[in-house]
């Protein structure tokens, strides 16, 4: 898996490159990666398109390149290169995922092989100003490399990851390969099975994707607002990392070669513990705000409290820990998803917002801080900035309201009522959004039916996926605090047979979710205890489900969602907060009074 290069290294120091200035479509170095993990560094220039590209990689690698296409992020790129911009990373995948990616690829020969990757060792794909610190860490890793410090495998977790050191032996820098992620081809812990590419541990998460959200995570932290470490997107080549037997036709060797991934780059941070080492109740108030902030942003499933690190200060006061937020790789899924937040029960998470705190929420303009992520990440996925602008505009709706961070959080999160999973108050709201936006395309298509509906949609129409089944109702919350709700319209879950035949359900990320307006009818009669009861269509309302999903709206139809979403908070909010206002009198009156 030896990166190979057709033209010479980059001229910038410890291989950091400089912005390309003037036209996108002029001289660019690009990182071209497999589905199995072979890295192939190529400079691009006006006559090269997609077919020359793959060529090369064929010719330095010996890959396979039939019914494979190149992407780019969502895009699947052609005769026509000019979008791509310097420094960015690009996957060659199937055009169809039906083969285990197991499958292995023929091996470079060894006239290929001569023409290494002439470049240093470690290269950021990407400059800005955003990545100076790491520039720093690149720098004593490098040195210390040349020393014969070589890093350490970190054997917790489920992925592969290693502790890069300086030359004093100190860890300075974590990086985790994204071909060594849960299931990717050369996962160093056994969880291997999909090619890159393919959905993965979160499906809205895919395999050889959780690198870039990483990065994200950095760059949306604003001025250390959360504490996330520096990180950066690298190219990083190394003899330490792992090649599984049988991908790109490797065979076990006691001698180990240089290999080239791209990975992620973090600043490892010291620490005393982490979070799940000690109580909770006594962490900053601050702290746990500003990372719950963060994680309401970017929609975290995975804030655990094992990646949470505390740093005692002097004395090992708890009222002075700082707390440092990791592992951000399941951040900003494809489709809205169950978060988890650790600190949602934290008492910290219940204390109102301080002013700089809404101060910070409220100049905060996801539209913007999309557009950097795109500047930054190209290769990040429309449907993943479509989420973090969907939570960021939610986020500032309830703060300004008056919610803390624990009721922002809980409404954001799906509850159990037996075996089922109900849609959180969040995904309900963008539910009955999307009724709304489908209400206003057909019109016509609307007829009363009886007195036991208040309307309905005709959807003959074999691409229209919403049918309203019930009466329009009001948000309300559970007589036990949670996040119970009545659906503003019911939704039934679609018969699948509209997908194509031919494609594999581990292959097609988008059939985890496929809906249609509501599945859950509610009843206070249901021997439920107030929880939602419904039914299951096929077995298909599983943990991983997808109520909401926001990818297969088109450019035109997003803003008009947005206008709905927006709409339905306030409402939603004042009902919420009526039914909490009245949990809490009854809290108040006891239940030993016999009256």
């Amino acid at each position: 898996m030896a990166v190979a290069t057709l033209k010479g290294p980059f001229n910038s120091e410890y291989g950091v490159s400089n912005k390309m200035e003037g036209k996108p479509s002029g001289r660019r170095r690009v990182f071209v990666q497999t589905e199995t993990g072979c890295v192939l560094g190529v400079e691009l220039d006006r006559a090269d398109n997609a077919h020359t590209v793959k060529r090369r990689l064929q010719l330095a690698l010996n890959v396979p390149t039939e019914e494979r296409s190149l992407m780019y992020g969502d895009t699947v790129l052609k005769n026509d290169l000019s979008a791509v911009r310097n420094d960015s990373p690009l996957l060659l995948t199937r055009t169809f995922l039906h083969r285990s990616s197991s499958t292995p690829c023929l091996s470079p020969t060894g006239r290929e092989l001569v023409e290494r990757d002439q470049s240093r060792p470690i290269e950021i794909l990407g400059c800005s100003d955003y990545t100076f610190r790491t520039k720093q860490l690149v720098m004593e890793v490098v040195e210390a490399i040349k020393n014969g410090i070589d890093p350490i495998p970190v054997h917790s977790g489920l992925g592969g990851a290693y502790y890069f050191r300086n030359c004093s032996g100190e860890n300075v820098a974590i990086v985790k390969p994204t071909d060594e992620e849960p299931f990717a081809p050369n996962n160093p812990k056994g969880f291997v099975g999909k090619a890159l590419g393919q959905p993965g541990l979160k499906r809205s998460v895919r395999v050889g994707e959780t690198g870039f959200r990483e990065v994200a995570a950095y760059l949306l932290d604003y001025d250390n607002f959360a504490n996330v470490p520096p990180t950066a997107l690298v190219k990083i080549t190394h003899s330490v990392f792992n090649i599984n037997n049988g991908v790109n036709g490797s065979k076990h060797n006691h001698k180990r070669n240089q290999v080239s991934k791209i990975a992620s780059f973090q600043q490892y941070i010291p620490h005393d513990f982490d979070a799940s080492d000690h109580g909770t109740s006594s962490f900053p108030v601050s702290a746990v705000h500003r990372i719950g902030i963060l994680d309401v942003r970017i929609l975290n499933t995975d804030r655990h409290a094992g990646n949470l690190l505390v740093k005692l200060d002097g004395v090992g006061r708890f009222d002075q820990v700082e707390l440092v937020p990791i592992d951000h790789g399941l951040c900003l899924p494809e489709n809205l998803e169950d978060p988890y937040f650790e600190w949602v029960h934290w008492p910290q998470a219940s204390i109102p917002f301080s002013e700089d705190e809404l101060k910070y929420i409220n100049n905060l303009d996801p539209f913007r801080d999309s557009e950097v992520l795109r500047m930054e990440l190209p290769m990040i996925r429309e449907a993943c900035l479509r989420v973090f602008v969907l939570c960021t505009i939610f986020l500032k709706e309830a703060a300004g309201f008056g919610f803390c961070l624990a009721e922002i959080g809980q409404m954001m999160s799906r509850e159990f009522c037996g075996c089922e999973e109900e849609p959180s108050e969040l995904e309900v709201i963008c539910l009955e959004a999307r009724r709304i936006l489908e209400e206003k395309k057909m019109p016509s298509q609307i007829k009363d039916e009886d007195d036991e509906f208040q309307f309905s949609l005709d959807c003959e129409d074999e691409f229209c996926p919403y049918r309203i089944l019930e009466s329009k109702e009001t948000f309300h919350v559970d007589s036990n605090g949670g996040n119970g709700r009545n659906l503003l319209s019911k939704i039934e879950e679609r018969d699948e047979c509209a997908w194509d035949k031919e494609t594999e359900s581990d292959d097609c990320i988008d059939k985890v979710g496929k809906l249609s307006m509501p599945t859950k009818q509610i009843s206070s009669s249901e021997s439920t205890g107030g929880c939602l009861a419904g039914n299951k269509s096929d077995g298909h309302m599983a943990g991983s489900t997808s109520f909401v999903k926001l990818s297969d709206m088109n450019d035109e139809d997003w803003p008009l969602f947005l206008d709905n979403f927006h709409e339905l908070l306030y409402p939603a909010f004042v009902d919420r907060r009526s039914v909490t206002l009245q949990q809490r009198q009854r809290q108040r009156l006891g239940t030993s009074c016999r009256f």
